[in-house]
């Protein structure tokens, strides 16, 4: 096991570098960049895209800043405002030597400072950690919460009107898309059109700091609620027809039936026997999906309940072309999910012994 580990970490620095080399060409090739977002918010633009769908032969920022048809000349700005805007920024560097500094620099994890905001990469991830993590882990609970007990149910039950039933509905939340479903929830359950039972937006209330700690809880609850069911709804259809469908493979072999014959209760022999072995691909899966969540978090669920996390962080760093935002989370991220998906084959020695990775062959 411990060679298997070994081999899987080393693994982890070329697979990470391969994803910053392809991320970084890519935004060589993309319209716009840092200097283009400011030229266009002293214009009153707003972002990069209006400016480059505008119509006045503006071009990318690797074009000649000295040019007549580039933005020096279409907008009167002073060549030499430009050129330092590029050393501040530290775009006046060939792109092979700025990416062998933001990668020397990455792995020293100094993500630097974003462009827009002077405040550090880690600094904003550490701000919006608390809306993504409770995003990611209640939705990854809740979703294990609700779907293993009813797949369970539906192998049980396997053909009968609940089956039936109960599938119509999963396939049916499953093709709601989830801002549609956030939307409902807020209509109906937030003051939209009927009730009022829970807040329009935020994480916490505007007295959150003055609660008793119960109250602090409640009110923690009473704001995720619906965010999370929203965020939810898509991932109750996977979970449950997979705990259904491995049930069904272990209730059919050989020994369930000769555990049946030796007269053990058909709980005896649901519990003690078949859920160990027909959980193996369910419960170990639990890191990979709460890494999924937590990194994928929802840009439009996070916007509809105004919740400001790593979503949203992300498409506005994408907008603005903050490089350090987009490239530093994305290391720090993709790092992440490289772990855990080593932390998620060991997740299944956990849950059965007789799995030993060691033993492959190589």
């Amino acid at each position: 096991m411990g060679a298997y580990i070994l081999r899987r970490l080393l693994l982890v620095i070329p697979t990470l570098l391969g994803v910053m080399i392809v991320n970084f060409a890519l935004t060589q090739f993309v319209p716009g960049g840092p200097i283009e977002q400011i030229l266009a918010e002293m214009e009153g633009n707003g972002n990069v895209f209006e400016s480059i769908s505008g119509g006045r032969g503006d071009v990318g920022f690797q074009a000649d800043s000295s040019s007549d048809s580039g933005y020096v000349g279409s907008r009167g700005l002073p060549k030499e405002f430009i050129e330092k805007l590029k050393k501040e920024f530290g775009l006046d560097k060939p792109p092979l030597e700025r990416f062998l500094m933001m990668m020397w620099n990455y792995i020293r994890f100094d993500f630097g400072e974003s462009y827009f905001r002077s405040v550090s990469v880690l600094g904003l991830v550490a701000e919006k950690l608390p809306v993504s993590i409770t995003l990611g882990l209640w939705t990854t609970l809740l979703s294990y919460l609700i779907s293993i007990p009813l797949g369970i149910r539906k192998a049980v039950r396997d053909g009968s009107s609940f089956d039936s039933w109960t599938s119509a509905v999963l396939v049916a939340a499953y093709a709601i898309p989830g801002f549609l479903f956030a939307v409902l929830l807020l209509v109906v359950f937030a003051g939209g059109s009927y009730f009022q039972w829970f807040p329009l937006r935020g994480l916490t209330s505007d007295n959150w700091e003055t609660l008793s700690w119960p109250m602090k809880i409640v009110d923690y609850f009473w704001h995720i609620t619906l965010p999370v069911v929203a965020q939810s709804i898509a991932g109750f259809t996977f979970l449950t027809l997979l705990t259904k469908n491995s049930f069904l493979d272990e209730i059919r072999k050989q020994y369930v039936m000769t555990a049946r014959a030796k007269g053990l209760t058909e709980r005896r022999v649901l519990y003690g026997h078949v859920f160990r072995n027909a959980m193996l691909i369910v419960i170990a899966g639990f890191p990979s999906l709460f890494v999924s969540v937590f990194l994928g978090g929802s840009v439009i669920i996070e916007t509809i309940f105004s919740l400001d996390g790593l979503g949203r962080l992300g498409y506005e760093a994408a907008l603005q072309r903050d490089y350090p935002v987009i490239f530093g989370t994305l290391f720090f991220f993709g790092l992440i999910g490289l772990v855990v998906g080593i932390i998620s084959d060991l997740m299944y020695v956990v849950v059965d012994p007789r799995i030993d990775f060691g033993t492959r062959e190589t």
